[in-house]
C-alpha cells in the first residue's frame, strides 16, 4: 500500500510536582483514520536562568497515555470516591540520558484513530521543608523541566473497502504477505461475518484471517486459520456501531505460489434478525455510512450502488440469527447544556421509566467528540419499591460504549462479553438507590440497558407480570460532588482542550478531596486560624508607639495592616474555618499593601527628612502608587518586598551620611540608640525577612507566618524613632543683626531619646 506520514508537535511547557491533576501539564493529540503506526517522541531538558540546566538534579518524568479522553491518574495512590469507575491509562517513566536533556520514544502499532492525550508530571515534593519558589523569585534561579512531545504517525491511503453482500477477488503474489480491506458498520447491526471463498493456487487456505474494529488488526486480535476451517468464516457478535471494521488477510510464511482467493462480508440487521442486510441499498446515507469513506477498486461510493465487476459480483448469503437475537427500541434522550461541563440528559415521558418483565429498556446518552470528555458522567439510578407488587426483583442496568449489551438470555446478568466491557448497576427492595461516576468518559454513545429478574432459589430469572419502576437520571458535572467541603473545582485549559479537575486543601486528598488520610482536625484548623490572627495584635504597640511619637500617618497605615492582615487569614483558610468580611482578592491586596507600606513608612521615617525636605509626604504618596502597581504585577514576588525595602534603605542611609558630614559625628550620635533600638530592630527584620523566603513552607505556614507577623510588628517598635517637640516654656530666641550665621542644634534630637517630654529642650545657638 501507499503509505503517507503526518508530523505533529506542541509546544514546550514547564513540568510541576504532582499535587492533584490541577498540577499536571495536559497534550491534546489527533491521529487519523488508517494509521498502521505512530510514535511518539518524548523530549525533555532542563533550564536554569534562561540555559541549560546542567547542575539541576534529575527527577523522573512520568508521561500517560490514553485514547479518546485524559487519563484518570493516581501516582499518590489515594482513595477515589464512591461508585467511581477509573478508566485504565499506559504509564511510562523518563530517565535522564545526558545531563541537561533526555529523550524517550512510544510506539504504538495500528492506534485507535480520534483523540489521544498525554499527561506529564515531575514526581511529589519529598520532605515536608522545601523552598518556596515564590520566595525565591529573582534571587535563585530556579531549575525548570521542560516537556515537548512530538507526534510522527504512518497511515495508509487508499484502503480497499468491502461492500455488504459483495464478493471481492484478490490475488496475493509471492513477494505479498497480506491484504487490508475495510467495512463500515452502521448502527443496528447485531451481527458481522467474514468469509474466505475459492481459495486456491497452494494447497489447503494457506491464509490468516483478522479482524478488527477502528484500527488495522494486530497480533492478537481476533484471527481465523482458513487452513483448519472450512469454510473460512469469521463472526462478531455485537459488533461496535458507526465504525470501520478492518478485514486483514495474511499468507503463512514459506508459501512461494500466488494465492488467489475471494472474500466477501455480511451485515446482520437486528431489527430483522432472520435476513441478511441487503447487498444494495438506495443510497450511502441509507446506510448510515459517510460519503467520503474510502474506495473499493478505486471507486468511492456514491449515491448509487457501484456497478458489477470482474472481481466485485453480487453474493447474497442468508445468514441464521441465533435464538432469541434480536435489539430492542433506543430511547432517545434530550441534551440540555447549562454551562461548561453541566450538561443533563432527560427521557422522554420521564425521569421515571418503566422496565418491563419481558424485555429491556435502552436509552442513549450521546457526549459530544473532545467537548464532553473533559468531565465526569453520573448516572443514577433509583427504584420504586411500590411498584414490585411484593415480589423479590432487581433491576440491572448495563452501561456500555458505542453498542447496547442485549443478551438473547435474559437470566445473565453480566454486562461483559468477550470483546465487550461495561459498567453494572442493581436496585432491589433492599438497596433502592445505586450510582455510577465516570471522570473523563470516552464521547459517542453510551447505551444503557434496563432489565428486571427475580431472585428464585435458582439464581435469576425472567419475571411474570411485574413492571418495575425506576427514576433514572444521568447528566454530565466539571467535578466529582463539586470537589465536596475540601476541595475546589477547577477549569484547565491546554490550547483549545477544556478540562476540570478537583485541587483539594485542608491535607484531603483524591479524585474528590475525599481521602482523609492526612485531612487537618477540626481543632487544628482553629488554631491555625487563631494563631494567623491574632499574631496582628502585635501591631498595637507599634501603634501606641507612633501616636505618641505624633506619627500619626505611620500609625493610620499600621492600623490598616493590622485590621486586613487579620480578616484576610480569617478567609484565607483552607478548611472550614473561614470568616470572609469582603471578596478574597481584595482582602490579599489591602493586607500585602498593608505590610509593605509598613515596612515603606517606617524607613523613611527613620531617614527624618523632614527637616531636608520639607515635602517628605510626596515619598509616602510616591511608595504607595509604586507598591500597588508592584502588587499588581505581582503580588508573591520576593522583590515586592525588598525592592521597598531597600529603597527605602538607600534614602535613609544618604540622609544619615549627610547628617553624620554636616555634624562631623557619626549619625544618630548615641551608642545607647545602636545598642538599644536600631540593632535589634534590624535584626528581628532580618530574621522575619529569612523566615519569608527560605523556611515558610505550606506545611508550616500557620506557624511560621504568625511568627513573621511577631517579627516585623516587633522590629517597627523598635526602629521607629522618636520624635522631638519643643517644650511650652521657652520663648523665641533672639537673633544677632548683622553678617552672620545662627547654628542651632537640638540635643535631645541627637541623643534620639524616645520620649522627648521627659526633659527640657535647650537649643545652643553660637554665631
Amino acid at each position: 500500500g501507499l503509505f503517507v506520514t503526518d508530523y505533529f508537535t506542541r509546544t514546550p511547557r514547564k513540568l510541576s510536582p504532582f499535587r492533584s491533576f490541577a498540577s499536571i501539564e495536559l497534550f491534546h493529540f489527533h491521529i487519523p483514520e488508517d494509521t498502521v503506526i505512530a510514535v511518539w517522541n518524548l523530549i525533555t531538558f532542563k533550564e536554569q536562568g534562561g540555559t541549560f540546566g546542567d547542575q539541576c538534579p534529575d527527577r523522573s518524568i512520568t508521561v500517560y497515555f490514553r485514547s479518546g479522553a485524559p487519563s484518570v491518574i493516581n501516582p499518590l495512590h489515594t482513595h477515589f470516591p464512591r461508585d467511581t469507575a477509573v478508566p485504565g491509562s499506559f504509564a511510562l517513566t523518563l530517565t535522564w540520558t545526558l545531563p541537561n536533556r533526555t529523550t524517550g520514544v512510544f510506539n504504538v502499532t495500528s492506534p485507535l484513530p480520534g483523540d489521544w492525550f498525554l499527561a506529564a508530571h515531575l514526581p511529589k515534593d519529598e520532605g515536608k521543608i522545601s523552598v518556596k519558589v515564590k520566595g525565591l523569585g529573582g534571587l535563585y534561579e530556579e531549575c525548570q523541566y521542560l516537556f515537548q512531545p512530538q507526534l510522527i504517525v504512518q497511515r495508509l491511503v487508499n484502503i480497499a473497502v468491502l461492500y455488504p453482500g459483495h464478493v471481492t477477488e484478490q490475488s496475493m503474489a509471492p513477494h505479498n504477505r497480506s491484504c487490508l480491506y475495510k467495512v463500515f458498520v452502521p448502527s443496528y447491526t447485531s451481527r458481522v461475518l467474514v468469509e474466505v471463498l475459492q481459495c486456491r493456487g497452494a494447497e489447503g487456505c494457506p491464509l490468516w484471517l483478522r479482524v478488527r474494529a477502528k484500527a488495522p488488526p494486530l497480533h492478537n486480535s481476533t484471527v481465523l486459520d482458513c487452513r483448519e476451517h472450512s469454510p473460512c468464516q469469521l463472526a462478531l457478535d455485537l459488533p461496535f456501531w458507526q465504525h470501520w471494521y478492518y478485514v486483514l488477510v495474511e499468507k503463512h510464511p514459506g508459501v512461494p505460489a500466488t494465492v488467489s482467493f475471494q472474500v466477501t462480508v455480511q451485515l446482520t440487521d437486528c431489527s430483522r434478525p432472520s435476513l441478511a442486510r441487503p447487498p444494495f441499498l438506495p443510497s450511502s446515507a441509507s446506510m448510515n455510512m459517510p460519503h467520503s469513506f474510502g474506495s473499493a477498486g478505486g471507486l468511492a461510493l456514491g449515491d448509487s450502488p457501484p456497478p458489477a465487476s470482474p472481481n466485485s459480483t453480487k453474493h447474497p448469503v442468508h445468514i441464521a440469527s441465533a435464538a432469541g437475537e434480536q435489539c430492542w427500541p433506543v430511547r432517545p434522550t434530550l441534551r440540555n447544556e447549562l454551562d461548561t461541563f453541566s450538561v443533563h440528559f432527560y427521557i422522554f415521558f420521564g425521569p421515571n421509566v418503566s422496565v418491563p418483565p419481558d424485555r429491556p429498556a435502552v436509552f442513549v446518552i450521546n457526549l459530544l467528540p473532545v467537548l464532553d470528555s473533559g468531565g465526569v458522567l453520573n448516572l443514577e439510578l433509583r427504584l420504586n419499591v411500590s411498584s414490585l407488587c411484593g415480589e423479590n426483583v432487581t433491576v440491572f442496568g448495563c452501561l456500555n460504549h458505542e453498542v447496547p449489551l442485549t443478551s438473547g438470555d435474559n437470566a445473565s446478568v453480566t454486562c461483559e462479553r468477550e470483546h465487550l466491557a461495561g459498567f453494572l448497576l442493581s436496585v432491589n427492595a433492599t438497596a433502592s438507590l445505586s450510582r455510577l461516576r465516570i471522570p473523563y468518559p470516552q464521547t459517542g454513545s453510551w447505551y444503557l440497558s434496563l432489565r428486571s429478574l427475580c431472585a428464585t432459589e435458582h439464581g435469576f430469572e425472567p419475571c411474570t407480570n411485574v413492571t418495575a419502576e425506576v427514576y433514572l437520571r444521568a447528566y454530565l458535572s466539571p467535578c466529582i460532588n463539586d470537589c465536596g467541603m475540601y476541595g475546589q473545582c477547577k477549569l484547565l485549559r491546554t490550547n483549545n482542550y477544556l478540562y476540570a479537575a478537583c485541587e483539594c486543601k485542608a491535607g484531603w486528598n483524591g479524585w474528590g478531596c475525599t481521602d482523609n488520610a492526612e485531612a487537618f482536625s477540626y481543632g487544628f484548623q482553629l488554631l491555625s486560624t487563631l494563631l494567623l490572627c491574632l499574631s496582628n495584635v502585635m501591631f498595637v504597640p507599634p501603634v501606641a508607639i507612633a501616636v505618641r511619637s505624633h506619627y500619626l500617618l505611620e500609625a493610620a497605615v499600621y492600623i490598616f495592616t493590622m485590621f486586613f492582615s487579620t480578616f484576610y487569614h480569617a478567609c484565607d483558610q483552607p478548611g472550614i474555618v473561614v470568616f470572609c468580611i469582603m471578596e478574597y482578592d481584595v482582602l490579599q491586596f489591602c493586607d500585602f499593601l498593608g505590610s509593605l507600606m509598613s515596612v515603606w513608612v517606617t524607613v523613611i521615617a527613620m531617614a527624618r527628612l523632614q527637616p531636608v525636605v520639607k515635602q517628605a509626604s510626596v515619598l509616602y504618596l510616591l511608595g504607595a502608587m509604586l507598591l500597588s502597581m508592584a502588587l499588581q504585577m505581582d503580588r508573591h514576588g520576593l522583590w515586592n518586598l525588598l525592592g521597598p525595602s531597600l529603597f527605602a534603605l538607600g534614602i535613609m542611609a544618604i540622609a544619615w551620611t549627610a547628617r553624620t558630614i554636616q555634624r562631623r559625628h557619626c549619625y544618630p550620635p548615641t551608642w545607647k540608640r545602636w545598642a538599644f533600638y536600631l540593632c535589634p530592630g534590624a535584626l528581628i527584620a532580618a530574621a522575619a525577612v529569612l523566615l519569608y523566603a527560605f523556611v515558610e513552607t505550606e506545611e508550616n505556614y500557620f506557624y511560621i507566618h504568625s511568627i513573621w507577623h511577631l517579627l516585623i510588628a516587633g522590629s517597627v517598635g523598635f526602629l521607629l524613632p522618636p520624635r522631638a517637640k519643643p517644650s511650652g516654656r521657652l520663648g523665641p530666641l533672639p537673633r544677632r543683626k548683622g553678617c552672620g550665621y545662627q547654628l542651632c542644634v537640638n540635643e535631645q534630637e541627637e541623643l534620639g531619646l524616645v520620649d522627648p517630654a521627659v526633659t527640657s529642650i535647650n537649643s545652643i545657638c553660637t554665631s
